[in-house]
């Protein structure tokens, strides 16, 4: 009796740690997709492909973004698809787009991601302007494809003067 309480505990340890790599390569696989998702978002940003950054997005009215610039707070995907659409038009010149330190974290069906965006956009006029800010994303996994579903942008402020910091580092 001993002897068989030490096979099947010998062959549920050995299935846990079975387990273990199967899970771990899973969340990989989660965040890898993400960071494909991202560097499809970069290239429809570069692009001014509203179709393509908005395909990154859940698709209905249960978007919230908390964007940088008033009224900074869009509910759903139409009103946020204009705040693009006026975005790119105030901007027509050539964008460059960074992301860095970005971290993600995959649990089952959610995920969220924060880094650190620097873009170099160019106005009407022809000037360049250069804007460093914090994002911060969640997603979540519907029908196999991650989307975002609460973005939240920001930019850090110098408590001194009141006023934003568009090109500094966090």
């Amino acid at each position: 009796m001993k002897k068989l309480g030490s096979v099947l505990g010998a062959l549920l340890l050995g299935g846990l740690l079975y387990a273990l790599p199967l899970h771990g390569d899973a969340q990989t696989k989660d965040e890898q997709e993400i960071r494909v998702l991202l560097q499809h978002m970069i290239a429809a940003f570069k692009a001014k492909d509203v179709s393509a950054v908005m395909s990154a997005y859940v698709p209905n009215e249960s978007l919230v973004v908390f964007d940088l610039t008033p009224p900074s707070q869009y509910v759903g995907a139409k009103a946020y698809r204009k705040d693009y659409e006026e975005f790119f038009a105030a901007f027509p010149g050539p964008v460059e787009v960074e992301m860095n330190e970005l971290s993600i974290t995959t649990d089952g069906t959610l995920g969220v991601s924060h880094d650190i965006d620097h873009w170099v956009l160019t106005d009407k006029e022809g000037k360049k302007r250069t804007l460093t800010f914090r994002a911060t994303n969640v997603y979540r996994k519907i029908d196999g494809q991650w989307r975002i579903v609460h973005e939240h942008n920001s930019f850090p402020v110098d408590l001194a003067t009141g006023r934003a910091d568009f090109s500094g580092t966090p």
